[in-house]
């Protein structure tokens, strides 16, 4: 029940070739010695069940047919949301899309474990956990086309805007995690960042002030192996998850491919912080199925080999699988969710090509809470400008 890590590759060699210098001592590389990790469902659709996962699956043991193959759709309609996003990308309708092709289980578990009162801070992937929170999947799509700068409140969802500056959230979480300690709520909060972002400082600095201070926030890295063209061991000797053992607090290495085990173990983490017991550290071990966004080429620094392996644990083929092996699901189902998908791409579609342009001033709004002189000035700049084409006589030419 493991599943094969990056870290299991023999390092690459240098490019540069040549003997040792002297005088230089190269750090011995870290034995392969993966862990187990936690796995409710294999790629095959097989239950698993075992004394070792049984503390998780508790978590998910009375769960119903109806909310099985409500998992099933979320990632299905999670999955054609992304896809219409990566072609309407290509159409030139936005000027930029990070695609979560592969991670839905991860986001999808994750996500349907938070409570409505739960705070959820994400970065710029996390589609399906948005989906969960109940925000509109056209919103998420302004910030890419470039026509408003998140496209939702927050606090109408309890769910932050998208981050793009990497691990910055994390903070932004503990800090929300230590308010809502202080006021006494049973609350929790959802801190989410991928494997790349875990080198950050912001990272190891929110790691530090939600043990020191017991806050109730859970961290969920998204390991889907690949910090754009950088895979996972070029920034760690150990296992993500481990690195919360430094820090004060359990860490579980989660198959992220597997929706069943990513419900239970965030129900858990959850549950705990709830209940005044601090943070935990999950890592949804998964692959980035697609590119790191719609301007990265991932055949440049990536086999095919390893794509198709993990293809061949897809998410949502091994739900179905269950599914269908459980009688839970039967033809009529997935046919009228296929057509439930094909109208949520149409959707799409027609939104995100009549949101209107932006007013030219909006640029300056909201840049400082109680306005500030310079950027007065610069407005006032700006529409003498703008006037100027006005006043301007027709053919552009003054005389």
């Amino acid at each position: 029940m493991t599943v094969e890590s990056t870290a299991a590759r023999k390092p690459r060699r240098s490019s540069t070739g040549g003997g040792k210098r002297a005088g230089t001592k190269k750090a011995a590389p870290q034995k392969s010695t993966e862990p187990e990790l936690v796995q409710l469902l294999t790629p095959e659709g097989k239950r698993v069940r075992n004394a070792e996962n049984a503390v998780y699956d508790a978590y998910v043991a009375d769960i119903t047919a109806e909310e099985l193959r409500g998992l099933y759709r979320d990632m299905v309609l999670t999955r054609r949301f992304d896809a219409e996003a990566t072609s309407l990308q290509r159409q030139g309708e936005l000027g930029l899309w990070a695609s979560l092709l592969g991670q839905e289980a991860a986001q999808i578990g994750s996500g349907r474990a938070t409570r409505e009162d739960d705070y959820v801070f994400p970065t710029y992937r996390e589609h399906g956990v948005a989906w969960c929170r109940g925000v509109d999947p056209t919103n998420l799509l302004g910030m890419f086309r470039g026509v408003n700068h998140g496209g939702w409140d927050p606090n109408t969802n309890n769910f932050h805007l998208y981050t793009i500056v990497i691990g910055s959230q994390t903070l932004h979480a503990t800090g929300y995690a230590m308010g809502v300690a202080k006021d006494g709520a049973d609350s929790a909060v959802l801190a989410y960042f991928g494997d790349g972002a875990s080198s950050q400082g912001d990272v190891a600095e929110a790691f530090t002030f939600s043990a020191v201070y017991n806050s109730p926030v859970v961290f969920i890295c998204q390991n889907n192996q690949w910090a754009i063209s950088e895979p996972t061991e070029k920034q760690t000797r150990v296992p993500l998850y481990q690195r919360a053992q430094g820090f004060g607090f359990p860490g579980v290495r989660v198959d992220g491919n597997d929706v069943l085990a990513m419900l239970a173990v965030t129900k858990w983490a959850l549950e705990r912080a709830r209940s005044g017991e601090g943070p935990a550290l999950i890592e949804a071990f998964t692959y980035r199925m697609g590119a790191h966004t719609t301007s990265d080429d991932p055949t440049k620094y990536r086999r095919d080999e390893e794509r198709e392996a993990w293809e061949a644990k897809d998410p949502i083929l091994r739900l179905r699988a269950y599914l269908e092996s459980e009688g839970h699901a039967d033809e009529g189902f997935f046919a009228e969710l296929e057509d439930e998908s094909e109208a949520l791409g149409k959707r799409v579609r027609e939104v995100v090509r009549a949101m209107p342009d932006p007013g030219l001033m909006a640029i300056f709004e909201n840049v400082y809470a109680d306005g500030h002189a310079l950027v007065d000035e610069e407005r006032a700049q700006f529409v003498a400008y703008q006037a100027s084409f006005a006043d301007a006589p027709a053919g552009g030419e003054g005389k």
